[in-house]
């Protein structure tokens, strides 16, 4: 199982704010779309997943700002799992344009089965010792 991924893209001008900056919340939007490519690039696309009955939501997250994107950057958005055990997956975010770190996060999802129940992770998804 992959536990690091990187995916490039560049601002759109809708996420940028009326200063030309990338407004704080598409960050949360990015990581995001780490986490579904980092899913998909191990083989399990999360639609399938949804499909399986495997549903994931946040349970916690966080960001830490350091320079700004603008309209336009390209940016390169690197995803790694830090943990999955028990009924959760634990995630660490880098967002670079170039070499410079612009910002980093992290978030916590949770395994719930349809009717919101948390559930274990299955064992493909889970790491060593989880």
């Amino acid at each position: 199982m992959l536990i690091e991924h990187e995916i490039t893209f560049r601002v759109r001008y809708q996420e940028t704010d009326a200063q030309g900056v990338v407004h704080h919340t598409n960050y949360i939007t990015w990581f995001e779309m780490g986490r579904v490519e980092l899913s998909r690039a191990n083989g399990t696309p999360y639609r399938q997943m949804e499909e399986d009955g495997i549903l994931t939501v946040i349970a916690n997250v966080e960001c830490k700002y350091y320079l700004p994107a603008k309209f336009d950057d390209e940016i390169r958005l690197r995803t790694r799992i830090v943990t999955a055990q028990g009924a959760r997956i634990c995630h660490e975010y880098q967002v670079f344009r170039g070499e410079t770190l612009l910002a980093e996060g992290k978030t916590t999802v949770a395994c719930v089965d349809r009717s919101g129940r948390v559930r274990r992770l299955p064992e493909w998804l889970r790491m060593p010792g989880g």
